[in-house]
């Protein structure tokens, strides 16, 4: 990790937790120096710094609404398209074109490894401070982990073989000693043992009131049901029946701590309803925005709205908006409203596209600048119950499989899958339950960050480079699909990251 950095953003979490002046001004000491272990002085402090880890989690760098950048434009979903975005970095990702000098790609890794910084600097100070109430310190330190892990989570999936620091590391000399890629097991062991230990709090199932935006034992399930569901599908070298047992039964807890009956019961419109963000029994885990404030409104509504249309936002465009493929286009069902609700064609001359509309605020407390309401929703039900569809299958239990994927169908007015596979269109594009799994999650999660990560698990590196070479160039803009080689599974290692030292920091193939 670049030396430098790592310890400025560690340092960066900690002021958030507060710091003190010493009293005795007179003591010489280093002006840039900064005692972390005197900032952490009451519980008080802790949550703090622990609310600065969640803070860090809305920076487009990271994982928040704006991060499209490292999932979906990665994906068949999205993407950029215009002569611009040709010309500079951004387009790199979707043209399967990234070179590890990428200043995009060098923020993320940066971000993630700030926001794991962050949680350090708790659990490496939290034994220091005094409460009275054990259960209270149990939580900070299970949401701490749980931060954690969510970031190492991306980065493993991303990367492949990355450093695992898991202590504040407080000099250059730290830093340097930590700068070394550890292999995906060793990471994967991390998040688990982090997760397992976050579990084993008195954390709630749900996250209801004035904890909407804080982890719940729900989502510790679903993180932990998808770390297992992944470890299965991606890692050699683990007992993939055990682990997708393993990922069964945390999904399964998931699932059972609903407060709802049904997914049907749930309208798909009240999911990304602003008005319903904090009441809506789907939602697990979300980022918090806050509706006409300049410093924490959303402006993702605004940001996807495309010249001549006021679906999004009352905020006027002068672009394409969001921009959509036409292969995911072609890949709804005829009649299916997720269509309607998530996409929209733009008329305009300078646009005659499809755009983004399934983020919408248009109201006037969201004003002509576009400071929407929208809450960004990294884990929700519907997700969880086709993974679990997903996982059944497997392991072989496609009836139990299709009960799950039904509910899902079900809630969208579609047809169940046993009517649905008589038709010869549906077979001839699903043939299998597998790709009607895969399909399912399209749809029903498009533009929520999910599809690179899906394709990740459904395919191998191999078939993975069929299925996106077997695609229709046509449906994909100027990002040539001929570019998709076996490097493209893993991101590189950014370049100012592997000259720190090119043997324990070694790039990954291809690059």
């Amino acid at each position: 990790m670049n030396r430098k950095l790592i310890i400025t953003t560690a340092f960066t979490g900690l002021m958030l937790a507060g710091t003190s002046c010493k009293e005795d001004f007179l003591t010489l000491t280093n002006p840039n120096a900064i005692e972390l272990g005197t900032s952490f002085r009451s519980p008080d402090d802790v949550l703090l710094a622990v609310n600065g880890i969640y803070q860090s989690l809305r920076s487009s760098n990271n994982i928040g609404e704006n991060s499209s950048l490292w999932t979906d434009e990665r994906s068949d979903d999205t993407g950029r398209n215009d002569n611009q975005s040709n010309a500079g970095e951004p387009f790199q990702f979707n043209d399967f074109s990234l070179l590890p000098s990428n200043t995009y790609l060098k923020s993320h890794w940066v971000s993630l490894y700030g926001t794991i910084s962050r949680a350090n600097v708790v659990l490496s100070n939290i034994d220091n401070v005094t409460f009275a109430d054990a259960n209270l310190k149990k939580q900070y330190s299970a949401e701490a982990k749980f931060l954690r892990a969510l970031m190492y989570f991306h980065l493993v999936r991303k990367w492949g073989d990355v450093p695992l620091v898991t202590t504040q590391l407080k000099t250059a000399d730290d830093v340097a000693a930590s700068t070394f890629r550890v292999k995906q097991a060793e990471v994967y062991a991390q998040i688990i043992k982090d997760l397992s230990e976050a579990l084993d709090s008195n954390i709630p199932d749900r996250a209801t009131g004035a904890t909407i935006g804080r982890t719940s034992k729900a989502a510790i399930n679903t993180l932990l049901g998808q770390v297992y569901l992944t470890m299965a599908t991606t890692v050699t070298g683990v007992d993939k029946t055990a682990t997708l047992n393993q990922a069964k039964t945390c999904l399964t807890a998931a699932y059972n701590m609903k407060t709802f009956a049904t997914l049907a019961a749930i309208p798909y419109a009240d999911v990304f309803d602003v008005t319903k963000k904090a009441t809506c029994p789907e939602l697990i885990f979300q980022i918090v925005n806050k509706q006409g404030d300049p410093t924490y409104s959303s402006s993702l509504a605004a940001n996807n709205q495309a010249k001549g249309e006021t679906i999004n936002s009352l905020k006027p465009a002068a672009g394409s908006g969001g921009n959509v493929t036409p292969d995911l286009i072609k890949d709804y069902e005829t009649g299916d409203p997720r269509m309607t609700w998530s996409v929209k064609f733009a008329n305009d001359a300078i646009v005659k596209d499809y755009f983004i509309t399934k983020y919408r605020d248009a109201s006037a407390a969201a004003s002509n600048l576009g400071y929407g309401g929208n809450d960004w929703i990294l884990m929700r039900y519907a997700d969880v119950i086709l993974m679990l569809a997903e996982v059944n299958m497997q392991l072989g239990d496609n009836a139990t499989a299709i009960q799950y994927l039904d509910m899902v169908r079900a809630r969208a007015g579609m047809p169940a899958y046993a009517v649905s596979v008589l038709n010869p269109a549906y077979t001839a594009k699903y043939p299998t339950l597998k790709l009607a799994i895969l399909h399912e999650r399209r749809v029903e999660l498009a533009f929520e960050h999910k599809r690179w990560f899906d394709l990740l698990r459904f395919f191998t590196t191999e078939e993975l480079v069929t299925y996106f070479k077997s695609k229709s160039q046509a449906d994909f803009g100027i990002a040539k699909l001929s570019n998709f080689s076996t490097k493209d599974r893993y991101y590189p290692i950014p370049f100012d990251e592997y000259k720190l030292d090119p043997v324990k920091m070694y790039q990954n193939p291809g690059y």
